[in-house]
């Protein structure tokens, strides 16, 4: 296995082209090191300036006494040979091209170079024409993207790997909007060293990470992808974004990445064969993603519904119709005795449970711990329209307590805008996942029991 530490956990690091330009790749990098406070040791190479921002600058890496760990390279291509070279003689670790102009454009002499010199000094290379990494508990990061143009993740247990870095730092911006942490994020571009194997196999094995999600364009090493892809999802959930679909596609992956995206037929019998959760779509990769951080198994694939509005509990009764895999549950005798005792006499008892729209916290409170312990339903969607008079910050708080007592996945739904949205951010920060349609929360349930179905299956 390849070992990332030295580039997602440097104690030191030399910025390769780094600028006293506001506005210049290199000037960016360096200020997103300070802004993030990495507290490792920080070298700078560029031959035009003494220092940059108080940090001292060098003319080249081979001037540099002391261990690094981690070379990120942001000049013109035609220039990293050279400093690569340098690296080598330095003995640095591993490297971060972030530097384009090499395969993508038809440069192929140029990267094979690169990567000849990579392997000859044993330097783990991530690139060229990428993003690099985020990692926020190292606090390194190397995109070359204005901090204050991207919302912050939290800490948390997903790592997102991306071949497109435009794909991951709009993926990377959403995530901070969705209510689930970030643990790593590794954009690999035209994956001539490291690829997607090699990460992979390094997050399997990953303690801080919990839940994989990826934007890929080709696989480069088919037999030892499959090889891995039989082991990694019996350790934990991959949720797969594969561009390249149609003749189209395939041809845009290669002029974007170099990618040789091979057949989207083909890869996707493999990712199914071997319980990867597929997205369709961008949206689908976060819907995902935040049931897998926040869920744990369901114990089968009969689902309670609650609300407060009747025309949502029926949609939402469509789109778990709509799948093969889970379907609504029917309440035990005892779940009906108790509900019967603490609903009001114009909600009736059945699934999905209209509490009405003049329910409040306590009556949600009543219904969902009913249902929480209800040997007949194995997870719960609660919808919580808060237009309705009885829903306010208290319902809210009062459905993540819940939440935070029972071992059923819950998930709720809730559609609007300012107010809504307030209240969203509230739930999802303390743990309980929320969809903004009934689509959604039926696709992210059915991923859920699909994936652990797989994963406990014994053959």
């Amino acid at each position: 296995m390849t070992d990332l530490t030295p580039i997602l956990k440097p104690k030191s690091v030399v910025i390769i082209g780094a600028s006293r330009t506001p506005g210049k790749v290199g000037h960016i990098i360096l200020q997103n090191y300070l802004n993030e406070g990495y507290d490792g040791k920080i070298y700078l190479v560029n031959k035009n300036a003494e220092e940059i921002l108080g940090i001292k600058s060098y003319k080249r890496v081979t001037d540099i006494k002391g261990g690094i760990d981690l070379a990120v390279i942001a000049i013109p291509a035609e220039g990293v040979p050279m400093v690569l070279e340098d690296c080598g003689k330095t003995k640095v670790k591993s490297a971060i091209v972030v530097s384009g102009g090499f395969a993508e454009v038809g440069n192929v002499d140029l990267q094979n170079q690169i990567v000849e010199i990579a392997k000859r000094y044993k330097i783990a290379m991530i690139g060229p024409n990428c993003l690099g990494v985020v990692d926020p508990r190292s606090r390194v990061n190397t995109l070359f993207l204005p901090s204050y143009k991207l919302s912050k993740p939290q800490v948390g247990g997903v790592s997102f790997v991306a071949q497109s870095g435009a794909v991951g730092s709009t993926v990377l911006d959403l995530i901070a909007g969705e209510g689930f942490g970030l643990s790593k994020f590794i954009s690999y571009g035209n994956a001539e060293d490291l690829d997607e194997v090699d990460i992979l196999e390094y997050l399997m094995n990953d303690p801080e990470t919990k839940v994989i999600i990826m934007y890929i364009e080709g696989i480069k090493r088919g037999k030892e992808f499959i090889k891995l892809a039989r082991k990694i999802t019996k350790v934990k959930p991959v949720v797969v974004l594969k561009a390249g679909r149609t003749e189209a596609g395939s041809n845009a992956a290669h002029s974007h990445t170099a990618a040789l995206a091979g057949s989207y037929e083909a890869n996707e019998a493999v990712f199914q064969q071997f319980g990867f959760t597929i997205a369709n779509d961008l949206s689908e990769l976060l819907y995902y993603a935040k049931i897998f951080e926040s869920e744990g198994a369901p114990k089968g694939n009969r689902i309670a519904i609650v609300t407060n509005g009747g025309g949502a509990g029926v949609l939402t009764t469509d789109a778990i119709a709509s799948s093969r895999f889970i379907k609504l549950g029917e309440f035990s005798a005892s779940t009906n005795s108790a509900l019967q005792k603490t609903m009001p006499t114009l909600v009736n008892i059945r699934n999905p449970l209209d509490l009405a729209g003049d329910a409040d916290d306590k009556r949600y409170g009543d219904a969902l711990a009913a249902l929480s312990s209800d040997p007949q339903i194995d997870m719960i969607i609660v919808i919580i329209l808060f237009q309705t008079p009885g829903a306010d910050s208290r319902l809210a708080s009062e459905v993540v307590g819940l939440k935070e007592n029972t071992d059923k996945p819950m998930i709720a739904i809730s559609i609007g805008a300012e107010y809504t949205e307030m209240h969203k951010i509230m739930m999802e920060r303390s743990g309980l996942p929320v969809y903004d349609s009934p689509r959604a929360a039926a696709l992210a349930l059915e991923a859920l029991f699909r994936y652990y179905s797989y994963r406990n299956h014994k053959g």
